[in-house]
């Protein structure tokens, strides 16, 4: 096991390494001087050059680039120019923002989709699942940008329930942990009716309840068990693509974790601070993936063999 996530974990390293030099080079080529936004139009040239010389921003690209590696293998990302501090703590003081929000969106996924998907599976064909069809159909159909702003506008200015924005309850959680968990539920419940579907066709299903076993523990510790596989492969993709949509979920909603910080750190060219930020998403997703595959076999001990 411990051998079979040290290779996969060789293999993202690669990737990662990609990724964040892709956006390192395309960063560098936005037109536009991040120091001169700093310091204003009327900034004296002297200034403008020593700025630009205490961000290393004068270096050649090539060297640049060098020197920010170097930078990362010791564990500094570099000063950020919008907020004059280092970006290491910078994004370690927005990440648990970012990751409570998407840990609560896929909490609404999971409560939503698993309930739903056995439910849509059990009465295959039936009014319940044709209804259950057609709801995940219309969660698909609704992005966050959309989504959000429908649910602040009925559930927080017209029935004054919930906070509009910001942070500082489990309140203000709500509205955008259900805005990206909506999507998610979509999928999962399709998914989960499928997998479902597969298993309880299966002979062993069969014989369990030839045996008399009852029904809820035929379907959930049997069935369920085994349809997780495909489940979980679904929720560690996923998770990738709840991270993307917490840049525009934290926009809509005042959040401040890394996707509204990355979202402002590329408005004022903030160099390092964009790479930052791409490096802890790049991160995450890392190791979101090697859970993924721990769980594969705790789920499912056939794997492990």
């Amino acid at each position: 096991m411990l051998r079979s996530l040290a290779s996969r974990l060789l293999y993202t390293l690669p990737v990662l390494w990609l990724v964040v030099s892709v956006v390192f080079l395309l960063i560098h080529l936005v037109p536009g001087d991040p120091i001169q936004a700093m310091l204003g139009e009327g900034a004296a040239t002297a200034d403008l050059q020593a700025a630009r010389h205490a961000y290393g921003l004068d270096l050649p690209l090539g060297t640049q680039y060098i020197r920010y590696w170097k930078g990362v293998l010791h564990g500094n990302l570099g000063q950020s120019i919008r907020f004059s501090g280092s970006v290491s703590h910078i994004v370690a003081v927005r990440y648990p923002y970012t990751l409570q929000l998407t840990l609560a969106s896929l909490f609404v996924a999971i409560v939503l989709s698993i309930p739903a998907g056995i439910r849509s599976a059990q009465r295959r064909n039936r009014w319940d699942d044709r209804a259950l069809g057609f709801v995940s159909l219309l969660g698909l159909s609704f992005p966050n940008f959309a989504l959000g702003p429908i649910l602040i506008l009925f559930f927080a200015v017209k029935l004054g329930w919930l906070p509009v924005s910001g942070t500082g309850s489990l309140a203000h959680l709500v509205l955008p942990a259900i805005t990206m968990g909506g999507a998610l539920a979509a999928i999962l419940t399709r998914m989960v009716r499928t997998a479902m579907l597969e298993e309880l066709s299966q002979d062993y299903i069969r014989t369990a309840r030839a045996k008399g076993l009852p029904e809820r523990t035929v379907v959930y510790k049997h069935a369920l068990r085994n349809a997780m596989i495909p489940i979980l492969t679904v929720l560690g993709l996923q998770f990738g693509a709840l991270l993307a949509g917490a840049i525009v979920t934290e926009t809509i909603f005042s959040w401040p974790g890394i996707g509204r910080l990355t979202i402002q750190a590329i408005s004022n060219r903030d160099y390092y601070l964009v790479q930052g930020c791409i490096l802890a998403i790049g991160l995450t997703y890392i190791a979101v993936n090697l859970l993924t595959d721990v769980l594969y076999s705790a789920v499912n001990p056939r794997i492990r063999q």
